[in-house]
C-alpha cells in the first residue's frame, strides 16, 4: 500500500440515505415533488428526459432530498447495473429520489464523492457487488448495510483530487467523441433520407434479390456468424473466445453466406436486423435468418444496401409485420422481396451517392473505434490510480 494511504469501509466516510417508497399510503399534509427513478440512472451518467413526481409528508420532505454532491447508486437490477450511479450535480430542486437508489453523501474532509464515483464504477468494486449481493436469475440486489461495508483504499484528499482530475481527462474525451458520433448518425440519416426520398422507377426487391437456401455440411469448418442490429453480420464466438465452427455442432440446417449476401431476421427486421455479409469468404448463419442473393449486374450493391437498411425503409418494416401473437411477428421473406423500392436509374448516380454514404460510414465507424479505446484506456488507467500501483503528481 502506498504511503499515506489507509483501508476504510464506505460507512467510516459517508453516510447513506435509503429512498421513499412509492405507495406507503402516507396521512396527513403531502406535498408532491419531482423524484428520481432507476430509470433515470445510467452507467456514469443521469437520464433527466422524463422525471416523474411523488407525494411525501411534509414532515418527511427534507429526509428523502438529494444534495448536490451526492452518489447515487441503484440498489439492484441486472448484474451489470448493480451498484452503477453517477454525481449528483442539483439539476433539479428540490428533488427526491426513490427507495430502490441510494444516495451516498460522503464527508467531503475525507472523501471525494467523484472519487466514490470511480471505485464504484471500477473492475473491482463491479465485483465487490457483485459478490455481496443477493441473486437470482439474471438479477441481484444489495442493501444498504453491505453498501456500508464496501471497502476502500483510502488515499490523502490531495491525491484522490488528482487522481480524479486525471480519469476526468478521458471522461472529457469520452463524452466529445460520444456527441461526435450522435451528430455524424445524424448527418448521416439526413444525407441517406435526401438520397433515397428521390422519385425514382419503382421496383420490387425480386428484381435484384433471390432466396439463398444453400445448407452446410455437417462437418464443415466454415466459421458460425450471427446477425446483430448494432454491428450487421459477425463472428459467433464458441469456447474460450474462438470463432465457432459449423462442425463444433449438432445442428444440420446453417445457411451459408457468400460475400456480398443480405442476411435479415424475420422476427427483428422491424428494428433494423439487415444487414449485408461483407466478409470475405463465406460464412455460415441460423435457420432463423433469411439469406438473398445479389445480382450486381442490376444495381449498385452499396446502393441498394443502404436503401434497405435505412431508417425510412426500417420504419416502413415495422409496419409490415404478420402473426397471432406479438412475440411471433415477422416479416416472412416472400413478402419482404414483394416490397417496392424506388430507384435512382442511372448507375453513376448510384454509385455517387453510395460513396458519399460510405464516407460517412467510415467516419462513424473510426470514432467508434477511437470511443473504445478511450474506454479501455480510461479501465486501465482507473485500475492503476485507484488501486495505488501508479502515483499521480
Amino acid at each position: 500500500m502506498r504511503d499515506g494511504w489507509k483501508k476504510v469501509t464506505l460507512g467510516d466516510v459517508a453516510s447513506i440515505q435509503t429512498g421513499v417508497a412509492k405507495n406507503d399510503g402516507y396521512s396527513g399534509e403531502t406535498v408532491e415533488i419531482p423524484y428520481l427513478r432507476v430509470a433515470n440512472v445510467q452507467d456514469g451518467f443521469l437520464d433527466l428526459s422524463e422525471i416523474k413526481k411523488i407525494k411525501i409528508p411534509v414532515e418527511k420532505k427534507n429526509r428523502f432530498l438529494l444534495q448536490k454532491g451526492d452518489v447515487i447508486m441503484t440498489e439492484g437490477g441486472d448484474f451489470d447495473k448493480l451498484g452503477r450511479g453517477t454525481i449528483w450535480d442539483g439539476q433539479i430542486s428540490p428533488c427526491a429520489h426513490q427507495n430502490h437508489l441510494f444516495v451516498v453523501r460522503t464527508d467531503c474532509t475525507k472523501l471525494n464523492p467523484f472519487f466514490l464515483s470511480y471505485i464504484s464504477a471500477s473492475s473491482y468494486g463491479r465485483l465487490y457487488f457483485r459478490l455481496s449481493s443477493k441473486q437470482s436469475t439474471n438479477l441481484a440486489s444489495i442493501n444498504s448495510t453491505q453498501l456500508s461495508h464496501f471497502p476502500i483504499l483510502l488515499p490523502p484528499l490531495e491525491e484522490q483530487n488528482n487522481i480524479v482530475n486525471t480519469i476526468s481527462i478521458w471522461d472529457s474525451a469520452i463524452e466529445k467523441t460520444e456527441k461526435l458520433i450522435a451528430e455524424k448518425d445524424k448527418l448521416f440519416n439526413g444525407v441517406s433520407q435526401k438520397i433515397f426520398r428521390k422519385s425514382g422507377n419503382k421496383h420490387r426487391i425480386s428484381d435484384y434479390l433471390s432466396i439463398r437456401n444453400e445448407k452446410c455440411i455437417p462437418d464443415d469448418t466454415i466459421p458460425l456468424y450471427s446477425l446483430t442490429i448494432e454491428d450487421g453480420v459477425t463472428p459467433k464466438s464458441g469456447r474460450y473466445d474462438r470463432v465457432a465452427l459449423v462442425k463444433d455442432i449438432d445442428e444440420k440446417e446453417y445457411k451459408v453466406v457468400y460475400p456480398g449476401d443480405i442476411v435479415f431476421n424475420p422476427a427483428n427486421l422491424r428494428w433494423g436486423a439487415i444487414a449485408r455479409s461483407n466478409e470475405t469468404n463465406k460464412v455460415a448463419v441460423s435457420p432463423i435468418y433469411e439469406v438473398l442473393s445479389l445480382d450486381n449486374s442490376k444495381i449498385d450493391s452499396d446502393y441498394l444496401t443502404f436503401l434497405l437498411t435505412s431508417k425510412d425503409k426500417i420504419q416502413y418494416y415495422s409496419t409490415k409485420t404478420e402473426g397471432t401473437l406479438v412475440e411471433r411477428m415477422a416479416v416472412k421473406v416472400d413478402m419482404f422481396l414483394n416490397f417496392e423500392i424506388e430507384i435512382e436509374e442511372d448507375c453513376e448516380t448510384q454509385k455517387k451517392s453510395a460513396e458519399v454514404l460510405l464516407a460517412l460510414k467510415k467516419e462513424i465507424a473510426l470514432l467508434k473505434k477511437q470511443l473504445e479505446q478511450y474506454k479501455l484506456q480510461k479501465q486501465g488507467l482507473m485500475q492503476k490510480l485507484l488501486t495505488g500501483e501508479w502515483g499521480v503528481k
